[in-house]
Formats: C-alpha cells, structure tokens, sequence
C-alpha cells in the first residue's frame, strides 16, 4: 500500500508542472493559435519541438519570440508580439513547448 501511494505520489509530482505549463500557456492566450498536437493558426507545439530538438539556444530563441513575435519561420502568418509577458513566464513556455513529443 505504501509503495502504490509512492508511486502515486511521484507521478503527480512529474505531471504537475507539464500542468502548470499547460495552464500559463492558457493564461497567456497562447493557446488560442496553438495546440499541443495540431496546427490551429500557428504551428502544433510538437511540431516545435520537432523543429528545435537538439538546439541548444531554443528556449532563449523561442522566449524572444513569444515577447517580441516574429515572422516567416512557419510561414506567411506573423507570430504577435505578447509584451504581456515576462522573460521568466516566456522562458517556462518555450521550455514546457520544447519538451513536448
């Protein structure tokens, strides 16, 4: 019994900042052009991640362009700047975006 509730334990503890990312992401209005498995207006978050694998500058790239936005890296629709939010948020998005598979 005590080993389950271990286990339970852990488990909650691994999925609660993938949620907690998932619920900034959806503060943040980000999910309104992007979904974690298709392409809405903007590209899927896997696809992202796909995209960036392996680059070791991605968080601070992509960070800089939820703030900022940016353009043609996906296609003719231009990502909007979000001055809305800070460096450290756009820095836990890019990484929780990346680490999505």
């Amino acid at each position: 019994m005590k080993r389950a509730l271990l286990i339970m334990a852990a488990m909650t503890t691994l999925a609660a900042p993938v949620m907690a990312d998932e619920a900034l992401a959806k503060s943040k209005n980000c999910m309104a052009c992007h979904a974690v498995d298709k392409k809405l207006v903007g590209p899927s978050y896997k696809d992202v991640a796909k995209k960036y694998a392996g680059d070791a500058k991605a968080v601070d790239l992509l960070a800089t362009k939820i703030m900022k936005g940016g353009s043609g890296t996906w296609g003719a629709i231009p990502m909007p700047a979000n001055p809305q939010v800070s460096e450290a948020d756009a820095k836990k998005l890019a990484a929780w975006v990346l680490s999505q598979k």
